[in-house]
């Protein structure tokens, strides 16, 4: 059957707004049949199973969800709908004045606390399986910046890993957000294996030393820093040079049951290919190589690549299927490089340096754990423009490093109005205009 999204909204937004006007009116009955009234009505609506159990979500009754920020405005829109859903909803609150409470249902479960507060957030993510982050600094004092939008979501988002962790070792096993560790580079012993190629997508021009050749040389050694430091440069023209390695996993674990690669890596910002090969490791003929292109930053950085990105590279060779990968590679082309890439614009784009701390499998999952209500700057003051977004993207970077299952929302500007008469479809994109506005 299918489901309109804008219908849904329009019903669900009638239903409310006549349960708000029944509140409105208790002010006028006695103080029993007010009573009465607003118990019935909190039934009937924030309870499972009310009018509203229609726009209930499978699953939802066995999932809470934790509501950082819940009395903000955006908090809550997002209680109210996680409600009509039939989710559980938990919210982390500063203070637990009557002010403050009075702002949200009565069949919300209130945690009070800071999120600056490591030892409040534990507490308050005790017992939730998602967690929808929607507190924002009220000033733009740097403090607060720093408190709310950075450590804050350092904070709950530790918190939630470690949670996870405990609740796994009480089950005597792993956590579901666990991750696979496919390398480590911790010593010189954990580069065996690891071979240096090299090559160029031009064979006759490079076999025959022509004047385009002008030469490859890398290396992947491990370094007095206690570094393992894949580095050289290509000067041929339409060269490549790459590592790789046959893997070998612990036993009973597969790459079907994850979603992806977590590449934590430094060096002077370069971007490479990673190759995964699958097929019979007796006959290489047989063999199909599958590539995605992944971008560094200058330092260190978490770099994730999802098994989804990896395309064929015959195009007539089916999607990637994890469960047979056998070799890891990862390849460095100058051809690929762009002009902002490296330290400097005037760096030469053929030369490169890679640190390899791990190479780790992420968890697959049906739903994000972890969703963060950022902004994109638009429709705040100028003068305090840059503050803000500095605070935001510093919470932003620890959450993609938490290891977590997350989505990233930047609003532009929002209006307190009815909505539209067309649904909004989603889409990823690093600007604004990629975000596509579809109708139904």
């Amino acid at each position: 059957m299918a489901v309109s999204p804008v219908g849904l909204g329009r019903r669900s937004r009638q239903l409310f707004d006549e349960v708000w006007r029944k509140f409105s009116r208790l002010g006028q009955m006695s103080s029993a049949s007010a009573t009465e009234a607003l118990a019935e009505a909190e039934q009937a609506v924030l309870s499972r199973g009310g009018p509203m159990c229609e726009f209930t979500v499978p699953g939802a009754q066995d999932t809470t969800v934790l509501v950082v920020g819940a009395t903000s405005r955006i908090g809550r829109i997002v209680v109210r709908k996680l409600m009509l859903r039939g989710y559980n909803v938990k919210a982390l609150v500063r203070r637990d004045d009557a002010d403050v409470i009075d702002m949200l249902p009565r069949s919300v479960d209130i945690a009070v606390g800071d999120v600056g507060d490591p030892l409040a957030v534990q507490s308050a993510v005790s017992g939730c399986s998602k967690i929808i982050y929607c507190a924002t600094a009220r000033s733009t004092i740097t403090g607060d910046l720093n408190r709310v939008d950075n450590q804050g979501v350092r904070n709950v988002s530790k918190a939630f890993q470690d949670y996870y962790n405990e609740m796994a070792q009480l089950r005597a096993g792993k956590s579901s957000k666990s991750k696979l560790l496919i390398a480590k580079f911790k010593s010189a012993k954990s580069l065996k294996g690891w071979e240096v190629n090299q090559g160029s997508y031009f064979p006759n021009a490079y076999a025959s030393g022509s004047m385009f050749d002008e030469g490859i040389d890398a290396s992947f050694d491990f370094s007095e820093g206690g570094q393992a430091v894949f580095a050289g440069f290509v000067f041929t023209r339409g060269g490549y040079v790459e590592i790789s390695k046959r893997l070998s996993l612990p036993l009973g674990s597969t790459l079907d049951r994850y979603d992806g690669l977590l590449l934590s890596v430094g060096g002077n910002g370069r971007s490479y290919v990673v190759i995964l090969e699958t097929g019979p490791l007796a006959d290489t003929s047989q063999s199909k190589k599958y590539f995605a292109r992944m971008t560094t930053k200058v330092g260190f950085c978490r770099v994730r690549v999802p098994f989804s990105a990896f395309r064929p590279v015959k195009p007539e060779d089916p999607p990637l299927d994890p469960f047979l990968v056998h070799t890891f590679t990862i390849r460095f082309e100058p051809k690929r490089q762009r002009p902002g890439d490296g330290t400097q614009g005037a760096t030469d784009p053929r030369n490169f340096e890679l640190i390899l701390e791990y190479i780790k499998a992420l968890p697959t999952g049906q739903e994000t754990d972890f969703i963060l209500v950022s902004c994109t700057g638009s429709g705040i003051e100028p003068n305090r423009r840059e503050q803000v977004l500095k605070a935001k993207k510093a919470g932003e970077d620890a959450l993609r490093r938490s290891g977590l299952g997350y989505t990233i929302v930047r609003p532009g500007p929002l209006q307190e109005e009815p909505g539209g008469q067309r649904a909004l479809i989603f889409d990823q994109g690093n600007r604004i205009s990629q975000v596509k506005y579809h109708g139904p």
